[in-house]
């Protein structure tokens, strides 16, 4: 009975991510990325979507926190309040940190294990600054919020350039009647210009061919920004797991 007890004890504490669970200390998908062609049309691509233009603001407010916190930390680094500060700043990365564990595992099905928690040496006040100045974690968590604003502005950029581009010219025969309807452009004006000797250069879509190429060339880039989608966010997924991990 003892030896059945154990053996359950132990298969329990694999499902319940005890024991030698092998996810349990590392990242890991939690879900695999739909095929090329299933992409444009699937949750796990507009999660990732999500992602990315839900990222910037994000980003944007956890650049502004660790710079300010750090600048102030190293300008009154000669007085006593500096530390508090440069403690406040990791504090402050892990809390981010947290909510971009939180975001990848929701919308990019990556979970992340967080870092351990700070170890406190020392009692009282000082020992919890000196613990969070020590916190390399935390250090690293900063660390993401700074690095990563470039790359949430370019893929910010990239992906709604792209998304609403493709999306634009696949549909465009369902709208291509609002030009001739309603404006002087006898359908989609590509280019207008007039060249050196006064002639003028006028392109529009408006042939049968023209509709259904420029359409057509709107659906591949559909298809080419669901896996440009997934490129961009790869890159963060290895940040998550290199700055926020353990």
């Amino acid at each position: 009975m003892s030896s059945s007890r154990s053996t359950l004890d132990q298969e329990w504490d694999v499902l319940g991510g005890h024991g030698d669970d092998p996810h349990r200390d590392r990242a890991h998908r939690t879900e695999q990325p739909p095929a090329f062609w299933r992409a444009p049309f699937s949750a796990h691509y507009y999660r990732e979507i999500g992602y990315v233009l839900s990222g910037l603001p994000v980003a944007i407010a956890g650049f502004t926190v660790a710079i300010t916190l750090f600048c102030l930390g190293l300008g009154t680094f000669v007085t006593v309040l500096g530390l508090p500060v440069l403690a406040g700043l990791t504090t402050a990365g892990r809390g981010f940190g947290r909510l971009e564990r939180a975001r990848a595992r929701g919308m990019l099905a990556l979970d992340v294990p967080g870092p351990k928690p700070v170890r406190r040496v020392r009692p009282g006040s000082w020992g919890a600054i000196t613990a969070r100045l020590a916190d390399g974690a935390g250090w690293k968590a900063a660390l993401h919020q700074v690095v990563m604003l470039p790359w949430a502005i370019f893929s910010f950029t990239m992906t709604l350039v792209f998304l609403v581009l493709g999306w634009a010219m696949a549909f465009y025969p369902v709208y291509h009647w609002v030009f001739p309807t309603y404006t002087d452009w006898r359908g989609y004006r590509v280019f207008d210009y007039t060249d050196s000797h006064h002639v003028q250069h006028v392109y529009y879509i408006e042939g049968a061919w023209q509709i259904a190429g420029f359409s057509l060339v709107g659906v591949m880039l559909v298809f080419v920004t669901a896996q440009l989608v997934r490129g961009l966010t790869n890159v963060n997924r290895a940040a998550a797991q290199g700055l926020l991990g353990r």
